[in-house]
Protein backbone atom coordinates (compact mmCIF):
# COMPACT_ATOMS: atom_id res chain seq x y z
CA UNK A 1 0.00 0.00 0.00
CA UNK A 2 1.28 3.71 -0.75
CA UNK A 3 1.11 6.20 1.81
CA UNK A 4 0.87 9.59 -0.04
CA UNK A 5 1.74 12.61 1.80
CA UNK A 6 0.70 16.23 0.18
CA UNK A 7 2.86 18.64 2.48
CA UNK A 8 1.31 22.20 1.79
CA UNK A 9 1.39 25.14 4.04
CA UNK A 10 -1.56 25.04 5.93
CA UNK A 11 -2.15 21.13 6.62
CA UNK A 12 -0.09 18.23 5.64
CA UNK A 13 -2.35 15.16 4.10
CA UNK A 14 -1.86 11.54 4.71
CA UNK A 15 -3.61 9.10 2.54
CA UNK A 16 -3.18 5.59 2.28
CA UNK A 17 -3.44 4.88 -1.54
CA UNK A 18 -4.46 0.88 -2.95
CA UNK A 19 -4.68 0.29 -6.49
CA UNK A 20 -5.40 3.86 -7.46
CA UNK A 21 -8.49 3.67 -4.52
CA UNK A 22 -7.84 6.00 -1.37
CA UNK A 23 -8.40 4.16 1.74
CA UNK A 24 -7.77 6.24 4.60
CA UNK A 25 -6.85 10.23 4.55
CA UNK A 26 -5.22 11.94 7.88
CA UNK A 27 -4.83 15.88 7.94
CA UNK A 28 -2.46 17.56 10.53
CA UNK A 29 -1.50 21.05 10.98
CA UNK A 30 1.76 22.02 8.96
CA UNK A 31 5.07 22.92 11.52
CA UNK A 32 8.12 22.42 9.55
CA UNK A 33 9.77 21.42 13.56
CA UNK A 34 7.70 18.51 13.74
CA UNK A 35 10.21 15.36 14.16
CA UNK A 36 9.58 12.40 11.59
CA UNK A 37 9.27 10.99 15.44
CA UNK A 38 6.34 12.48 16.77
CA UNK A 39 4.77 12.11 12.89
CA UNK A 40 5.61 8.43 13.76
CA UNK A 41 3.68 8.36 16.91
CA UNK A 42 0.37 10.07 15.41
CA UNK A 43 0.48 7.93 12.21
CA UNK A 44 0.66 4.74 14.34
CA UNK A 45 -2.83 5.86 16.55
CA UNK A 46 -4.39 6.76 13.04
CA UNK A 47 -3.15 3.31 11.49
CA UNK A 48 -4.58 1.32 14.08
CA UNK A 49 -7.71 3.04 14.25
CA UNK A 50 -8.49 2.55 10.49
CA UNK A 51 -7.31 -1.45 10.53
CA UNK A 52 -4.34 -1.04 9.43
CA UNK A 53 -0.25 -1.49 10.94
CA UNK A 54 2.96 0.14 9.64
CA UNK A 55 3.48 -2.93 7.57
CA UNK A 56 0.86 -2.52 4.97
CA UNK A 57 2.81 0.57 4.09
CA UNK A 58 5.36 -0.67 1.07
CA UNK A 59 6.04 3.01 -0.43
CA UNK A 60 5.98 6.40 0.38
CA UNK A 61 6.02 9.34 -2.01
CA UNK A 62 5.86 12.71 -0.85
CA UNK A 63 4.72 16.22 -2.69
CA UNK A 64 5.92 19.83 -0.54
CA UNK A 65 5.64 23.03 -0.93
CA UNK A 66 7.38 23.30 2.43
CA UNK A 67 10.57 22.44 1.96
CA UNK A 68 11.95 22.52 5.22
CA UNK A 69 9.63 19.95 6.44
CA UNK A 70 10.79 17.61 3.75
CA UNK A 71 13.68 16.27 5.86
CA UNK A 72 11.93 15.12 8.76
CA UNK A 73 9.17 13.06 6.15
CA UNK A 74 12.00 11.36 4.05
CA UNK A 75 13.27 10.25 8.14
CA UNK A 76 9.77 9.28 8.90
CA UNK A 77 9.88 7.21 5.34
CA UNK A 78 12.88 5.31 6.23
CA UNK A 79 12.82 5.07 10.19
CA UNK A 80 9.22 3.95 10.38
CA UNK A 81 8.66 2.24 7.33
CA UNK A 82 11.57 0.99 5.71
CA UNK A 83 11.55 2.86 2.71
CA UNK A 84 12.82 5.47 0.41
CA UNK A 85 10.57 8.15 -0.34
CA UNK A 86 9.90 9.44 -3.70
CA UNK A 87 9.99 13.11 -3.96
CA UNK A 88 7.45 14.65 -6.44
CA UNK A 89 9.81 16.31 -9.56
CA UNK A 90 12.68 15.12 -8.49
CA UNK A 91 14.41 11.31 -9.82
CA UNK A 92 12.81 9.49 -10.33
CA UNK A 93 9.85 10.39 -9.77
CA UNK A 94 10.18 13.15 -12.73
CA UNK A 95 6.86 15.40 -13.80
CA UNK A 96 6.20 13.77 -17.22
CA UNK A 97 4.91 16.82 -18.29
CA UNK A 98 5.45 20.09 -19.86
CA UNK A 99 5.54 23.13 -17.61
CA UNK A 100 5.34 26.02 -20.67
CA UNK A 101 5.82 28.80 -18.44
CA UNK A 102 8.67 30.78 -17.40
CA UNK A 103 10.14 29.26 -14.94
CA UNK A 104 8.61 26.57 -14.47
CA UNK A 105 11.13 25.68 -10.97
CA UNK A 106 9.04 27.88 -9.74
CA UNK A 107 5.81 26.20 -10.00
CA UNK A 108 4.45 24.41 -6.74
CA UNK A 109 4.49 20.78 -6.60
CA UNK A 110 0.57 20.85 -5.80
CA UNK A 111 -0.33 22.41 -9.09
CA UNK A 112 1.52 20.60 -11.17
CA UNK A 113 0.26 16.99 -9.44
CA UNK A 114 -3.33 18.40 -10.00
CA UNK A 115 -2.45 19.06 -13.47
CA UNK A 116 -1.35 15.10 -13.70
CA UNK A 117 -4.77 14.07 -11.95
CA UNK A 118 -6.65 16.55 -13.99
CA UNK A 119 -5.38 15.79 -16.90
CA UNK A 120 -5.85 12.05 -16.26
CA UNK A 121 -9.55 12.52 -15.44
CA UNK A 122 -10.87 14.28 -17.69
CA UNK A 123 -10.71 15.56 -21.14
CA UNK A 124 -9.41 19.18 -23.51
CA UNK A 125 -8.87 22.30 -21.85
CA UNK A 126 -8.90 22.59 -17.86
CA UNK A 127 -8.70 24.90 -15.29
CA UNK A 128 -8.16 23.64 -11.98
CA UNK A 129 -9.36 25.88 -9.60
CA UNK A 130 -7.68 24.77 -5.84
CA UNK A 131 -9.06 26.33 -2.52
CA UNK A 132 -6.05 26.16 -0.06
CA UNK A 133 -3.61 28.82 1.97
CA UNK A 134 -3.67 30.76 -1.39
CA UNK A 135 -6.64 30.14 -4.01
CA UNK A 136 -5.03 28.85 -7.60
CA UNK A 137 -6.61 28.54 -10.92
CA UNK A 138 -4.24 26.65 -13.27
CA UNK A 139 -4.52 26.12 -16.97
CA UNK A 140 -4.23 22.53 -18.47
CA UNK A 141 -4.09 22.56 -22.09
CA UNK A 142 -6.13 19.16 -23.77
CA UNK A 143 -2.11 17.86 -24.13
CA UNK A 144 -1.85 18.10 -20.41
CA UNK A 145 0.67 20.77 -20.25
CA UNK A 146 0.82 23.55 -17.44
CA UNK A 147 0.34 26.69 -19.29
CA UNK A 148 -0.16 28.49 -16.15
CA UNK A 149 -2.82 30.45 -14.08
CA UNK A 150 -3.62 32.95 -10.99
CA UNK A 151 -2.51 32.87 -7.59
CA UNK A 152 -5.25 34.87 -4.97
CA UNK A 153 -5.28 34.95 -1.65
CA UNK A 154 -7.14 32.11 0.24
CA UNK A 155 -10.62 33.13 1.91
CA UNK A 156 -9.02 32.28 5.19
CA UNK A 157 -6.23 34.42 4.97
CA UNK A 158 -8.59 36.92 3.13
CA UNK A 159 -10.82 36.51 6.00
CA UNK A 160 -8.30 36.44 8.63
CA UNK A 161 -6.80 39.65 7.30
CA UNK A 162 -9.65 42.10 7.40
CA UNK A 163 -10.18 40.92 11.16
CA UNK A 164 -6.82 41.56 12.17
CA UNK A 165 -6.71 45.22 10.45
CA UNK A 166 -10.03 45.72 11.86
CA UNK A 167 -10.16 46.38 15.54
CA UNK A 168 -13.92 46.52 15.90
CA UNK A 169 -14.75 43.27 13.63
CA UNK A 170 -15.46 40.40 14.89
CA UNK A 171 -14.21 36.81 14.19
CA UNK A 172 -16.55 34.91 12.05
CA UNK A 173 -17.02 31.19 10.89
CA UNK A 174 -16.98 30.66 7.27
CA UNK A 175 -19.74 29.02 5.95
CA UNK A 176 -22.31 29.14 3.19
CA UNK A 177 -25.21 31.44 3.09
CA UNK A 178 -28.56 29.47 4.06
CA UNK A 179 -32.35 30.36 3.42
CA UNK A 180 -32.32 34.48 2.53
CA UNK A 181 -29.71 35.15 -0.12
CA UNK A 182 -29.73 39.20 -0.05
CA UNK A 183 -26.65 40.78 -0.55
CA UNK A 184 -27.89 43.66 1.76
CA UNK A 185 -26.64 42.58 5.20
CA UNK A 186 -28.22 44.08 8.23
CA UNK A 187 -25.65 43.27 11.22
CA UNK A 188 -21.81 43.58 11.15
CA UNK A 189 -22.08 40.26 11.44
CA UNK A 190 -24.06 39.43 8.20
CA UNK A 191 -22.10 42.05 6.37
CA UNK A 192 -19.12 40.53 6.65
CA UNK A 193 -20.64 36.81 5.38
CA UNK A 194 -21.52 39.02 2.46
CA UNK A 195 -18.33 40.58 1.68
CA UNK A 196 -15.99 37.71 2.32
CA UNK A 197 -18.31 34.83 0.87
CA UNK A 198 -20.06 36.68 -2.48
CA UNK A 199 -17.28 38.56 -2.70
CA UNK A 200 -15.12 35.38 -3.05
CA UNK A 201 -17.53 33.96 -5.69
CA UNK A 202 -17.86 37.25 -7.78
CA UNK A 203 -14.04 37.02 -7.92
CA UNK A 204 -13.55 33.30 -8.76
CA UNK A 205 -16.60 33.61 -11.87
CA UNK A 206 -14.90 37.12 -12.82
CA UNK A 207 -11.30 35.19 -13.67
CA UNK A 208 -12.75 32.03 -14.96
CA UNK A 209 -14.58 34.16 -17.41
CA UNK A 210 -11.31 35.94 -18.08
CA UNK A 211 -9.18 32.72 -18.21
CA UNK A 212 -12.08 31.01 -20.94
CA UNK A 213 -12.08 34.72 -22.82
CA UNK A 214 -8.33 33.83 -23.45
CA UNK A 215 -8.40 30.23 -24.05
CA UNK A 216 -10.43 30.83 -26.61
CA UNK A 217 -11.52 27.16 -26.94
CA UNK A 218 -14.37 25.02 -24.51
CA UNK A 219 -12.82 24.64 -21.06
CA UNK A 220 -13.92 22.59 -18.14
CA UNK A 221 -13.83 23.61 -14.80
CA UNK A 222 -12.47 21.60 -11.69
CA UNK A 223 -12.67 22.59 -8.19
CA UNK A 224 -10.43 20.78 -5.69
CA UNK A 225 -9.51 21.29 -1.68
CA UNK A 226 -11.60 21.22 1.38
CA UNK A 227 -13.24 24.44 0.15
CA UNK A 228 -14.66 23.67 -2.92
CA UNK A 229 -17.88 22.19 -1.78
CA UNK A 230 -19.06 25.22 0.14
CA UNK A 231 -18.46 27.31 -3.32
CA UNK A 232 -19.89 24.68 -5.60
CA UNK A 233 -23.63 25.08 -4.01
CA UNK A 234 -23.81 28.68 -4.88
CA UNK A 235 -21.99 29.31 -8.78
CA UNK A 236 -22.46 27.70 -11.56
CA UNK A 237 -18.73 27.62 -12.69
CA UNK A 238 -17.12 24.43 -11.40
CA UNK A 239 -17.65 21.11 -14.19
CA UNK A 240 -16.95 18.91 -11.73
CA UNK A 241 -15.37 18.79 -7.83
CA UNK A 242 -12.53 16.15 -7.18
CA UNK A 243 -11.89 16.33 -3.69
CA UNK A 244 -8.75 14.49 -3.34
CA UNK A 245 -6.94 16.01 -6.82
CA UNK A 246 -3.46 16.47 -5.20
CA UNK A 247 -3.29 12.78 -3.58
CA UNK A 248 -4.93 11.35 -6.72
CA UNK A 249 -1.56 13.79 -8.86
CA UNK A 250 0.92 11.79 -6.47
CA UNK A 251 -0.72 8.23 -6.84
CA UNK A 252 -0.15 8.54 -10.44
CA UNK A 253 3.20 9.91 -10.29
CA UNK A 254 4.18 6.89 -8.41
CA UNK A 255 2.56 4.01 -10.63
CA UNK A 256 3.99 5.78 -13.47
CA UNK A 257 7.29 6.11 -11.76
CA UNK A 258 7.01 2.21 -10.63
CA UNK A 259 6.12 1.55 -14.29
CA UNK A 260 9.07 2.98 -15.62
CA UNK A 261 11.66 1.77 -13.18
Amino acid sequence: MLLAVDAGNTNLVFALVEDGTIRARWRIATDARRTADQYAVWLHQLLALEGYARADVEAVIIGTVVPRALHNLEVLAAKYFGVTPLVAGEAPAEWGIALDVAEPKSVGADRVLNTIAAHALHEGDLIVVDFGTATTFDVVDYSGAYKGGIIAPGINLSLDALVTAAARLPRIALEAPKGNLSVIGRTTEEQMHIGIYWGYVAMMEGLVARLKAEIGRPVKVIATGGLATLFDQHTNIFDAVERDLTIQGLAMLYARSKEAA
